[in-house]
């Protein structure tokens, strides 16, 4: 099977990301022609030639306005050294977001859209506009940012993909400053670099269509770096939430090497996190981060035909409850859907002594095997459980709209192997018959006409 392996020694971001993804196409013209003509406001993106300790690679260059996110900050800093500083979120009150614009943060690839982050009081949000008229200082909440990527004219299952992305990023972020996601803010600039870095990255896995992806233990970096609000530990807080239960660790180079977008990508793509599979290599592409270091900075991306097998692997937690009602059992398995579980089941059994019990199964992600057995033993009356690691064959999910003679119905899709499933939405087809007195078939044989 076509497999991606992700290899993560120096980090990763975004762009590093995109860069890597971009030396693998066989259409890479058409690639930059798509992701230019997005429409997204002067967005433009350059795939640059770069070399880092000898290693010829790509540095996709992306600029807004003519500006890299770099030169902005440059721009704006009136001066001051910043090689230390580092690109992160930060909350605070309208009235000093003025000094706050004007002293950001960076790192060692340029991607900035997390360090414009931050929380509103939205009492003073008047003096905000008034303070904020020029275009690199306006804001974009997550919910502006879905709205955006919903218009572009990209796939589906690619749009679907890279507003997964970013809703991680907000729930991270909006977790690391104690704030509601909602009022989360990026700035203009930086909103507008990184949807291009996720949207990039999430159309060349499309265009790719591998049937597994692997990625390495991620390198995050270590010691602080200096933000505008003082000095941050590596990982920086968004960073080290969208990595839970993902394999990472650090090392003798300091500073941070993997931002919170090169993690929300990983985090969302990867099927299994470990060293190389046996591979046979077809291609390989070299991402090239910005900043210098005493090894070379890049992501590879190695691409080639792995051995038949499953194409990820999946967690079953066990265990027999004999003491338990079905009301109760039912609401924990609602505790652990909650708690991130994939799904929860039971099936009755005779327990020890005869008596009438329950089989109760829970899988997850191998990442988050250790937070939902506790949630087993927190939620049931079990003492113990068992723990299962297995190998599993699944269709990449996806989803489109679909448009009948009484509205539209949403259908989720899911692809792999040469194989396609296609189901529409239950509520939205019921709610369509109800509305027009049709049967519920009706509706889905326009539905299923569409497809």
């Amino acid at each position: 099977m076509k497999t991606l392996y992700i290899e993560c020694n120096m980090g990763a971001a975004g762009d590093m990301l995109m860069s890597a993804l971009y030396e693998l196409l066989e259409d890479k013209e058409g690639f930059l022609s798509t992701m230019n003509s997005l429409g997204l406001p002067g967005v433009h993106l350059e795939a640059a030639s770069a070399v880092t300790s000898g290693i010829s690679g790509t540095h996709m260059k992306v600029t807004v306005h003519g500006e890299e996110e770099d030169e902005h900050l440059h721009h704006h800093e009136h001066g001051h050294e910043h090689e230390h500083h580092h690109d992160h979120d930060h909350c605070h009150d309208h009235e000093h977001e003025h000094h706050h614009d004007h002293d950001h943060c960076h790192d060692h690839d340029h991607e900035h859209h997390h360090n414009h982050d931050h929380c509103h009081d939205h009492e003073h949000e008047h003096h905000h506009d008034h303070d904020h008229e020029h275009h690199h200082h306006h804001h974009a909440t997550p919910g502006h940012i879905a709205h955006l990527i919903d218009h572009l004219p990209l796939p589906e299952e690619v749009k679907t993909h890279a507003k997964a992305v970013y809703d991680a990023i907000a729930q991270a972020e909006a977790k690391a400053h104690g704030c509601p996601v909602g009022e989360v803010h990026y700035h203009e600039v930086g909103a507008l670099d990184a949807v291009a870095d996720v949207a990039g990255v999430c159309y060349a896995l499309y265009l790719l269509g591998p049937d597994k992806i692997v990625v390495s233990p991620i390198h995050v970096g270590s010691g602080t770096v200096r933000c505008a609000h003082g000095i941050m530990p590596v990982p920086a807080p968004a960073t080290a939430a969208l990595l839970a239960g993902v394999p990472t660790y650090g090392g003798e180079i300091k500073g941070e090497l993997c931002t919170p977008t090169g993690a929300a990508l990983l985090a969302h793509f990867a099927q299994s996190f470990g060293s190389m599979p046996v591979l046979n290599v077809e291609k390989v592409g070299y991402g090239v981060g910005t900043r210098q270091f005493e090894q070379a900075n890049c992501v590879r991306a190695f691409w080639g035909e792995s051995q038949e097998g499953g194409n990820g692997e999946i967690v079953e937690l066990v265990c027999n409850i004999d003491d338990m009602t079905g009301e109760a059992l039912a609401f924990a398995g609602e505790q652990l859907l909650a708690a991130g579980a994939l799904d929860v089941y039971s099936v009755p059994g005779t327990m020890k002594k005869g008596r009438p019990g329950h089989v109760l199964t829970v899988l997850c992600d191998v990442g988050k095997e250790q937070a939902l057995a506790q949630a087993v033993l927190r939620h049931t009356t079990t003492n113990g459980l068992r723990v299962r690691r297995c190998e599993k064959y699944f269709l990449t999910p996806g989803s489109k709209n679909v448009d009948t003679p009484w509205g539209t119905v949403r259908v989720k899709t899911a692809e792999g192997f040469g194989i396609s499933h296609a189901k529409p939405e239950y509520e939205d087809a019921a709610a369509l018959a109800r509305a027009n007195g049709l049967p519920l078939a009706a509706v889905l044989e326009e539905v299923k006409k569409g497809l």
